[in-house]
C-alpha cells in the first residue's frame, strides 16, 4: 500500500514534469497528464504486485519502463489537443523508470514487497 501511496503523488508529477522537459510533448490542459499519472501509478503498482520480489529488480523495472512508454504513448492519445510523439513518450518512460528503481529499492530493502500476511481461518 506505501508504493501506491508514493506513486499516486511520483508519477503525476513526474508526466507533468516530463511534458514541460520535451517541448515535442504538450497537452493542453493540466489535468491529462495528472490523469496519465494516476493510470500509470495503478499500473505500475499492479506490476508491482505480481512482479517485483527479490530477484526481480531488474526485470520488474524494465517492464515499468516499457508498460510506462505504452501507457504515456497511448493514453495521451485520448486527449483532445495532446500531443505525445513516441520518442517523447520513451523519454518519460525512462524518468518513470528512473523514479521506479529507486522505489524498487526502497520496497525491496524494507520488505514491503512481502505478499503473504497472517492467515485467518
Amino acid at each position: 500500500m506505501t508504493g501506491l501511496l508514493i506513486k499516486l503523488v511520483v508519477c503525476p508529477i513526474t508526466v507533468i514534469f516530463a511534458s514541460y522537459l520535451f517541448p515535442t510533448m504538450s497537452y493542453d490542459t493540466i489535468y491529462q497528464p495528472i490523469i496519465v499519472g494516476l493510470v500509470l501509478a495503478f499500473a505500475s503498482h499492479m506490476m508491482e504486485l505480481f512482479l517485483l520480489k527479490p530477484g526481480t529488480f531488474w526485470i520488474s523495472t524494465f517492464a515499468d519502463f516499457i508498460a510506462a512508454t505504452i501507457i504515456v504513448y497511448v493514453i495521451s492519445m485520448f486527449f483532445e489537443g495532446a500531443y505525445v510523439p513516441f520518442v517523447a513518450a520513451l523519454f518519460t518512460g525512462f524518468l518513470l523508470a528512473v523514479t521506479e528503481y529507486f522505489q524498487h529499492q526502497w520496497l525491496l530493502k524494507y520488505g514491503k514487497t512481502l505478499k503473504g500476511g497472517p492467515v485467518y481461518r
